[in-house]
């Protein structure tokens, strides 16, 4: 057992905390900006909840952090009320949220100064992942220090890698998104098509999906997706904040995107629709 933070409870972060106190039965402490989401976690599952991200993170061997974007993380950690004002020697931070491979080395080079020791952590498999403690976490970092967070990341994780140093696993979550992008476009077209041939969905989705067709997306997504209903999984606020970053680490290193900064831009018409938190499965809103 190990005294841990975490930080952020949103609907990935506050199933992950859980994870670490009811599966790990570690002493957790909990910071979320609105203090009503902390209280609501700890009359479920314990643990303490404190004011700020440094009055969480003080005293604790690690500290978690799964929040919006690259300010939300840096007013986490280097902020005036950051856990990196309070974290001890030696310490582990690990961050969670889907930010840039940028902002990842900045913290890790901040933390390295100070002493104590930066995990970058970027997860995948939705909320559903998260609450089920079956998610994929891609990281960035040294050996030694993955291999001392690892036990308590595999509290929530089904699967977990270290991907190189410090920023790969912002870089991985890229490569991710980049593949999620054109699946469900793809997978968008194909049940447009299927409805608009007068093809019975299910079945063309039952036959395909047992080939090479066959996706998480379309496993998972087809029948909602046929029933134009969206109001559930990843939000495509998200997906643009996510594609908006690969995009503009793409412009650094050279990689060509087609196809994703296509697909951005067909989320812009989703959002301009109204649709700023459907899942991301609402491109096919675009189509019908």
């Amino acid at each position: 057992m190990a005294k841990v933070a975490f930080l952020g409870l949103g609907v990935m972060g506050y199933p992950m905390a859980g994870h670490l106190a009811e599966k790990g039965g570690h002493d957790v402490t909990v910071y979320n900006r609105t203090d009503i989401k902390a209280e609501k976690w700890v009359d479920q599952y314990g643990g303490e909840m404190a004011p700020t991200p440094a009055e969480a993170a003080k005293g604790c061997d690690m500290v978690f952090a799964c929040v919006g974007n690259d300010d939300d993380l840096r007013s986490v950690t280097t902020g005036p009320d950051g856990a990196f004002q309070s974290m001890s020697a030696d310490t582990i931070f690990v961050d969670h949220t889907t930010a840039s491979a940028e902002v990842a080395r900045e913290l890790s080079a901040a933390a390295q100064a100070a002493g104590f020791h930066f995990i970058d952590g970027p997860i995948s498999g939705g909320q559903a992942g998260a609450e089920n403690g079956a998610l994929t976490v891609m990281c960035g970092g040294d050996q030694a220090i993955f291999d001392r967070a690892k036990p308590a990341i595999d509290c929530y994780a089904k699967q977990v890698g270290l991907m190189g140093p410090v920023g790969a696993g912002q870089l991985t979550k890229m490569v991710n998104q980049i593949c999620i992008a054109g699946l469900v476009q793809g997978l968008s077209e194909a049940i447009a098509f299927a409805q608009k041939a007068d093809l019975d969905v299910e079945a063309v989705i039952g036959v395909i999906s047992k080939g090479a067709a066959q996706s998480w997306q379309m496993e998972n997504r087809w029948k909602t997706m046929s029933e134009d209903q969206f109001d559930h999984g990843f939000a495509v606020d998200w997906m643009r904040k996510d594609l908006g970053i690969l995009l503009d680490e793409a412009k650094r290193n050279g990689a060509s995107l087609p196809v994703t900064a296509l697909v951005d831009q067909f989320y812009a018409d989703v959002q301009r629709m109204g649709g700023d938190r459907w899942d991301t499965s609402s491109l096919l809103k675009r189509l019908t």
